[in-house]
């Protein structure tokens, strides 16, 4: 049946191929005679000559108004080379940014990761339709146009994907909330903002001082941690500053004229101005309006749509309600949004450069000093390996300053006198004065010893002497010297601090001895479902106190806490009377079931009962023991993030400087490079046939410089009259094993014969080589 539709088929479309053969006239006789012949031998037109007289094709022409055209190259690549180019000239007054402004590249990129954070899912640039394009263009224009106004409620270039709202058809009543309430900041705006950071981020990340670290792509509250452990050892008197208000706004003026001192473009200039400028509308509903809004008894929980972003969990709620005091502040000027942290770094960035001007104006070494005693102040201090320990030294100390600042909080450290440190909080307390119209006083910038603990980003800063090994007497056991070798820094996690931030979530009360207090917010969860949120808890307040020295103390602390909440929510949840009895049933990590659950299907249990599935997890960290030791790798002098170090070091690469200083320091230490080395296994495989795994062998054997000789240039003679072979004797090889085909290795190319590179005293050794391997192998290979 069916050989039988295929035929009827074939025949079917034979005769429609004779028809049109004999109606258009479309195959002439010159074609017939000089082309391939369009009926076969059977007398059938072939399928693929009847499809293209058929059918013609005209080559799509691509429309000139599609916004797609004017995508050049990829975003990231655009980003790529702006960061290459601002760190390889960091100094560089930057004229032009109008430019990068005008690449839709970049305005596309802005709306895929804006578009990320409103739906909360990743969107390709293939997947964005063309009236979408068509309004970023729109928006694009309007901003070099001059036509943007930040903060537009109701009209608008281009909309969110999830705003389904119809403006048109709203009421005065909805149009008035719109316009009198605080509302999040407009779609565009956000795209807006992106493609200013992406312009400006590189610019100035290029030119920030090293002493900075919020607010920064690479850098966060370890890395301060782990530099003040690396450097802040010998210091002696600490100041603290909170600078905090200048996060919460400056003028205007102050901010424009920080962002002068390296762009000189108005147009940027202009839009975040006006970004600073427009006022923000701050008003909320009136309280008569939510009195009238009466809570329903028994609420339905809303069911969030496709593209609407999850909330954040509970645990990482939790978790950041443990923030410190100088992470807590996140600046929010006008309508710049996510460009507020790097302006205020901007400004903050002139503090920065006057403190590394008075570090090296402090900084009077001591020859008797054990640490910091080098003229250039560039020496490490004691011990590098370990850092944290400065040995005792004598009454004349170094004197020198550090410097480092989170935010809007400073720490500096001094070594010397205390005399210094209250002149340099003199001073700085005038430069604050004239920068920022700050009025600081000496209650704000105390000076404190170390011995008496300085709290910085929920940690203490102390210092621990290190005694040499006692030595007791034979009858009263007195130590004889008490005498310290050292003093070792210690950064420790502050309990205190850690009860407060527990106290402030509802998760203790009192101080002495903190009791844990049921985590009602979880009493409708399921037992695995709470048991999984506090792990997750546990685990990232186990990485924050990742280098803390009483990690493994603080950990079991927090656990403990958590424990004891989760007991206590279990035991009136079910009902169990007490805390003893649900760790009776559920064991210390509370991961049995409390309670048997109703409705489970039959092949959950016999999965259960099997082992291949878990039912709850218990409790992280329950006994100290199973807490991470503190991590003490080491911490690089002048460290700098991943991406920096990938920048300057592709630009160090791309300069031609570098290739010939490479190329001058092999020849001077007569190494060779890698492509020679492979050069040379080839040459060696083709003129003497020795394979690969014989030229291991040798390498692997005793001798190592034997073997590097019987790897270098080979030749089946004998004699050692090669080391005297004259220029045209090697002219006549190189020719020679060219004309066998074989290009010659790169290295004899070089400047000066090849013996220049590899002396001719090494053939002979060869030779020998070649010899002992056997003349059976030679003619087996020819």
């Amino acid at each position: 049946m069916h050989r039988t539709a295929i035929v009827l088929s074939h025949r079917a479309l034979r005769n429609r191929a004779t028809a049109l053969l004999q109606n258009a006239n479309i195959l002439h006789n010159s074609q017939l005679n000089n082309s391939a012949k369009p009926v076969n031998e059977n007398g059938f037109f072939p399928l693929r000559a009847l499809f293209y007289s058929t059918y013609t094709f005209t080559r799509r022409v691509p429309d000139p108004n599609d916004p797609a055209t004017l995508m050049k190259e990829d975003g990231v690549a655009v980003c790529s080379q702006m960061w290459i180019e601002n760190f390889r000239e960091p100094d560089k007054t930057v004229g032009n940014l109008t430019n990068y402004l005008r690449r839709f590249e970049l305005w596309v990129l802005a709306y895929q990761k804006v578009c990320t954070d409103e739906t909360g899912a990743y969107l390709p640039r293939s997947s964005i339709t063309r009236p979408a394009l068509e309004d970023l263009l729109a928006l694009r224009n309007a901003v070099l146009d001059g036509r943007f106004k930040w903060g537009g409620r109701l009209e608008f270039f281009i909309r969110s994907p999830k705003d389904k709202t119809e403006y048109e058809s709203l009421s005065k009543r909805k149009i008035r909330a719109i316009l009198t309430t605080t509302q999040p900041a407009p779609f565009q705006d956000k795209i807006v903002q992106e493609v200013l950071l992406m312009i400006l981020e590189p610019i100035y990340e290029a030119r920030f001082s090293q002493k900075s670290f919020a607010f920064r792509p690479g850098r966060n509250a370890h890395t301060v941690l782990r530099v003040v452990r690396r450097s802040f050892a010998g210091y002696l008197w600490y100041i603290k500053g909170d600078l905090s208000t200048v996060l919460d706004g400056m003028k205007v003026g102050m901010v424009i004229s920080a962002l002068m001192r390296d762009v000189r473009d108005k147009k940027v200039i202009d839009l975040i101005k006006a970004a600073l400028t427009t006022p923000v509308i701050t008003s909320r509903v009136d309280d008569g309006e939510k009195k009238k809004k009466k809570k329903r008894k028994y609420q339905k929980k809303r069911v969030l749509a496709e593209d609407e972003p999850k909330p954040d969990p509970y645990w990482l709620e939790t978790f950041f309600g443990f923030a410190p005091e100088e992470a807590e502040i996140h600046p929010s000027w006008g309508h710049c949004g996510i460009l507020s942290p790097l302006l205020a770094n901007i400004c903050l960035d002139e503090l920065d450069r006057w403190m590394e001007d008075k570090i090296k104006e402090f900084y009077r070494p001591s020859t008797s000093d054990v640490i910091w005693n080098s003229p250039d102040g560039e020496a490490e201090q004691g011990n590098t390996s370990w850092p944290e320990f400065v040995p005792t030294s004598g009454p004349d100390k170094t004197r020198k300053i550090d410097y480092i600042r989170y935010g809007g909080h400073i720490l500096i450290g001094v070594r010397g006198p205390r005399a210094d440190a209250a002149t340099l909080r003199k001073q700085l307390i005038e430069f604050c004065d004239q920068k920022y119209m700050l009025k600081l006083d000496n209650e704000s910038l105390p000076i404190e010893h170390i011995t008496k603990g300085i709290m910085f980003l929920d940690h203490v800063l102390c210092r621990r002497v290190v005694y040499p090994t006692l030595r007791y007497t034979a009858t009263g056991g007195k130590i004889i010297s008490e005498k310290g070798v050292g003093t070792l820094l210690s950064v420790t996690a502050s309990l205190k601090q850690c009860i407060k931030q527990f106290r402030k979530l509802n998760f203790l009360k009192g101080d002495r001895d903190p009791d844990p207090q049921p985590c009602f917010r979880m009493f409708h969860a399921t037992q695995a479902h709470t048991n999984a949120q506090m792990n997750k808890l546990l685990s990232t307040m186990v990485e924050w106190y990742r280098y803390a020295d009483n990690r493994k103390k603080i950990v079991n602390f927090c656990s403990y806490i958590i424990r004891g909440s989760l007991a206590k929510l279990y035991a009136a949840k079910y009902k169990l009377r007490s805390r003893a009895k649900v760790y009776k049933i559920g064991a210390r990590n509370l991961g049995r079931p409390l309670k048997e659950k109703k409705g489970q299907s039959p092949e959950y249990h016999n999965l259960l009962r099997m082992g291949l599935v878990e039912s709850i997890d218990g409790l992280l960290y329950t006994r100290m023991s199973l807490v991470p030791e503190t991590d003490y790798s080491p911490f690089p002098a002048g460290w700098r993030p991943d991406h920096e170090k990938a920048l300057l070091e592709y630009i160090r690469l791309e300069d031609s400087k570098t290739l010939e200083e490479e190329r001058n320091c092999l020849k001077e230490q007569g190494l060779i490079s890698p492509q020679d080395y492979i050069s040379m296994l080839v040459w060696n495989y083709k003129r003497n046939a020795i394979s690969v795994d014989h030229v291991s062998s040798l390498l692997s054997s005793g001798n190592s410089t034997k073997g590097e000789a019987d790897l270098s240039w080979g030749s089946n003679d004998e004699s050692d009259d090669q080391r005297f072979m004259t220029e045209e004797d090697k002219e006549e090889r190189i020719h020679a094993a060219q004309g066998d085909g074989y290009n010659f290795p790169a290295y004899a190319s070089l400047e000066g014969s090849y013996d220049s590179v590899y002396p001719l005293s090494i053939f002979s050794e060869h030779s020998k080589m070649f010899k002992s391997i056997g003349q059976g192998q030679q003619k087996s290979y020819g």
